[in-house]
């Protein structure tokens, strides 16, 4: 009977695993819209230039102190959790099926 389950629970893994990716996002190469004009892109290089020289200033006036920049941070405890409860749930798991192949089922 545990026979005849066996490809019914994985048709069910299969399917939930295509339906969860089926929600993770595609990343495409091509513009959406059209390419910007070129006085765009020269306002674009000409504010570029002026941080850059400003950012060249700051970096000699504090070249002997060198700091990282603060980016924050973000909580990870809900994935930490999350892993180590998925982690558990599939050792959990191999475990069972371990157990079940000694007992002969």
């Amino acid at each position: 009977m545990s026979s005849a389950r066996r490809p019914l629970l994985t048709a069910t893994a299969a399917g939930t695993l295509l339906g969860a990716l089926w929600f993770v996002p595609s990343a495409n190469a091509t513009p959406d819209a059209k390419p910007r004009t070129e006085s765009l892109a020269a306002q674009v290089t000409q504010q570029a230039r002026a941080v850059s020289a400003a950012d060249a200033q700051t970096a000699d006036d504090s070249a002997d102190g060198v700091e990282l920049a603060d980016t924050g941070s973000f909580d990870t405890t809900p994935y930490v959790v999350g892993g180590t409860a998925l982690l558990a749930l599939g050792a959990g798991f191999v475990g069972y099926s371990v157990r079940r192949e000694r007992l002969g089922f």
